[in-house]
């Protein structure tokens, strides 16, 4: 009998739930951004007096301020006498560097400490105007990144949007944190291998691990001759790279390579990388490869700009800004598909700004360098149709400037308005 009661008590207060209706969905906030005018990054223009829907986090509609029809409820930011553009993306950081003294901090500070400092810098960038970063390898910190973009995409701290490489791969004496005594246990830079099999067991741990990028060293150490001739010697095998982009491309992963040029360069652009990173030393072979791939150069000038005068001193009168100088014209002259990406990390976060005035320093016209920064890197990304241009159902990721970026795109470096998935983090146009 007692059963009877409360399988009858249970059915009764099932069919009420049942019958209760759900809470009311809570309405999502919206704003209205008016803009006196706003870069359209399909059409690489300016178009004036444009006003900018957004519900939550994501645009609702971008048109003439005569035609969007702002709703009552709707916050008002008033950019009328400011340029608005997409936020901005910088396809190359090392949010895990702080300075030139990396083998210090890969000693010295724990995983935990050294995230707490990218999450920082990685802020530093968002500050700036970067609201989407693609970080390219920890730098000894193993897949902490995996972390801080994931803390980020779930909102237990503020950031901006990030892709990841996780570790980076090297070859034995590749790169950073050699030349220790064999008895002192210490740690590296970057994952070491040393085979096609070893190469492609990196890739998927990586990947397991929560890798969006794969990046490989496939050259880096250079030197310069008496004749100012830059030598640069491959790293990686041509198997070693393919095995890697064959991997990686198997389970639908992109690969970057650094790559200054050589034979390490060309081996990148045979296995068909999607990005070649630097680049400053092009062949005429290699842009053409890289235009009938499509593969991106995304060539840091600003870097390389600051570490001139090292440079200088350390190779007998020549340096690598003199070199990327020579080829950075000739691949914008061609159409190589560039993206913008600075490099941050042995220089001050939140400074890569300047990196715009040597892009078109170097050849480009100001909507080129905007364009490598918008739909150029975010094309690269993958994530063209989320981030890169103000359209109906993309992110509301957008800043803005006093000024003309398109006639002086040095405005760039003072960004004045930063909003990301239609939260302001700053403004200062009020």
């Amino acid at each position: 009998m007692m059963n009877r009661y409360f399988a009858a008590l249970l059915l009764a207060c099932t069919f009420a739930y049942c019958q209760t209706p759900p809470p009311a969905a809570v309405p999502q906030r919206r704003i209205a951004v008016r803009a006196g005018r706003l870069f359209d990054a399909r059409s690489d223009k300016l178009v004036a007096n444009q006003v900018v829907l957004i519900e939550g986090e994501r645009i609702l509609e971008v048109g003439p301020a005569d035609r969007i029809k702002i709703p009552a409820d709707a916050e008002v930011i008033d950019l009328s006498r400011a340029t608005l553009l997409p936020g901005l993306i910088d396809a190359h950081t090392h949010v895990f560097g702080n300075g030139e003294d990396l083998e210090a901090q890969i000693l010295r500070d724990s995983y935990q400490y050294r995230t707490l400092t990218a999450l920082a810098n990685a802020n530093k960038d968002l500050m700036v105007g970067f609201t989407t970063l693609r970080d390219l390898k920890t730098l000894g910190a193993m897949y902490s990144d995996v972390d801080l973009r994931n803390a980020i995409n779930r909102g237990v701290v503020q950031g901006p949007r990030m892709q990841v490489s996780t570790r980076g791969i090297q070859t034995t004496g590749g790169f950073l944190m050699n030349g220790y005594s064999e008895e002192a246990q210490v740690p590296m830079a970057l994952q070491v291998v040393d085979s096609p099999w070893a190469a492609r067991e990196a890739v998927r741990e990586q990947i397991a691990r929560g890798a969006d990028w794969i990046k490989l060293y496939a050259a880096y150490q250079f030197r310069f001759t008496s004749d100012g001739k830059m030598v640069i010697p491959e790293t990686f095998t041509a198997e070693e790279v393919a095995a890697i982009v064959d991997e990686a491309h198997k389970k639908g992963h992109k690969v970057s390579c650094h790559a200054f040029g050589g034979d390490g360069l060309h081996n990148c652009l045979n296995a068909g990388v999607e990005s070649i990173e630097h680049g400053v030393l092009l062949e005429d072979s290699d842009i053409k490869m890289m235009i009938d791939k499509g593969i991106y150069l995304v060539p840091t000038l600003y870097h390389y700009q600051l570490d001139r005068e090292h440079d200088m001193k350390k190779y007998g009168g020549h340096s690598v800004a003199e070199v990327s100088e020579r080829t950075f014209p000739k691949a914008v002259a061609a159409g190589v598909k560039i993206a913008f990406g600075s490099g941050a990390g042995p220089f001050p976060h939140g400074s890569q700004t300047k990196e715009f005035a040597y892009m078109v320093k170097f050849g480009m016209i100001p909507v080129q360098a905007i364009h490598a920064a918008t739909m150029g890197a975010a094309t690269l990304m993958g994530w063209e149709d989320r981030i890169g241009s103000l359209e109906a159902g993309k992110f509301a990721d957008m800043v803005a400037v006093s000024g003309d970026p398109t006639a002086d795109v040095t405005e760039l470096e003072r960004v004045k308005f930063v909003m990301k998935g239609g939260q302001v983090f700053k403004n200062e146009l009020k």
